[in-house]
């Protein structure tokens, strides 16, 4: 029978132009000159070493850790993706900045003409609505999570949501309401309001909700521009087991509300509310928001999850801690 492999010097034919092409850069027509073939030829050698199994592509990425990294923390956790951002700096505006880009990038991957976009105030959110680029102008609508709190542009959120329509071409709605009633019925009053509630009633059936992760630790935590509180009071509630606050609401380790009265009292959609939602971007940086980021993850509250090397190394290294210690 026949060798159906080629002969030894066809074999180094296509091995000189594979080099020549793959490895050297050379175009074809400047392969056919140098080895006085035709066009023609050097195409057909170059396809019948791909047939042969010579020609193998690997691409390498200098971020690989990176995706191993994602890859580590959606296997562990419920969340359908992540995207990890390298750690480049040691300055955490920064660090803040980066992964707003990365999920003002994800943000546009995943919303679509006609969808409701329903966001929380907050450092982070703000990162996001600053790199918000989009190559034309999309048909949504953006609306608030929480009331708002006057005196930082990242606190207002009717701010940061009249700021993403205006980036993305949409059109917003606010709630004009302070984030914290006075008492139960206060709240209670203000959410049954027609103009505060249908706002609300938008935000429940909102495609796409993004929000920050805070910590409530006692000093460095945005969480307290919102609720100036005394130092003694900020311990207590690390002391009751409290360890994130999200959607403004204050939740402890296992994700759940924190029975704490102020959560009562605040003019917000519950965490519940928004588990409808087909994505709920989760956007975190800085190591101090592990425990907060694991607190989020334990109560299955986002589904994706933006965030940077140095915090998903520390939140990896908690869950694998957590594990071990179980």
């Amino acid at each position: 029978m026949a060798d159906p492999s080629p002969d030894f010097q066809l074999t180094r034919q296509i091995h000189t132009v594979l080099v020549l092409h793959f490895i050297e850069g050379m175009k074809q027509s400047e392969i056919a000159t140098k080895l006085n073939l035709s066009t023609s030829k050097v195409n057909r050698l170059i396809a019948q070493g791909r047939k042969l199994g010579m020609v193998k592509i690997d691409i390498e990425s200098p971020f690989e850790r990176l995706s191993e990294l994602e890859a580590r923390l959606v296997s562990a956790t419920a969340l359908s993706s992540a995207m990890v951002t390298p750690t480049v700096s040691g300055n955490a505006d920064t660090k803040l900045q980066q992964v707003g880009k990365a999920a003002a990038n994800m943000l546009m991957e995943t919303i679509r003409d006609g969808d409701v976009i329903a966001i929380t105030g907050g450092k982070a959110v703000s990162a996001v609505v600053e790199n918000l680029s989009p190559e034309r102008a999309l048909d949504v609508t953006v609306v608030p999570l929480t009331g708002g709190v006057q005196g930082k542009f990242y606190t207002d959120v009717n701010h940061l949501v009249t700021r993403m329509a205006e980036r993305l071409g949409g059109k917003p709605m606010l709630v004009h309401a302070p984030l914290f009633a006075e008492n139960t019925e206060q709240r209670n009053m203000l959410t049954d309001m027609a103009s505060i509630k249908e706002v609300f009633d938008l935000a429940r059936r909102a495609d796409v909700a993004l929000t920050g992760i805070g910590s409530v630790e006692p000093r460095g935590s945005s969480y307290y521009d919102l609720n100036p509180v005394p130092e003694a009071d900020r311990k207590m509630l690390v002391s009751m087991g409290v360890t994130a606050e999200f959607m403004a609401h204050l939740i402890g380790r296992n994700g759940q509300l924190a029975d704490y009265g102020l959560n009562r009292r605040l003019v917000a959609l519950s965490p519940e509310e928004i588990r409808s939602c087909r994505t709920v971007i989760g956007v975190a940086a800085g190591p101090h928001k592990a425990r907060p980021i694991q607190a989020v993850l334990n109560g299955d509250l986002v589904n994706k999850l933006v965030l940077d090397e140095e915090t998903v190394t520390a939140v990896l290294a908690q869950m694998e801690g957590t594990e071990h210690a179980a």
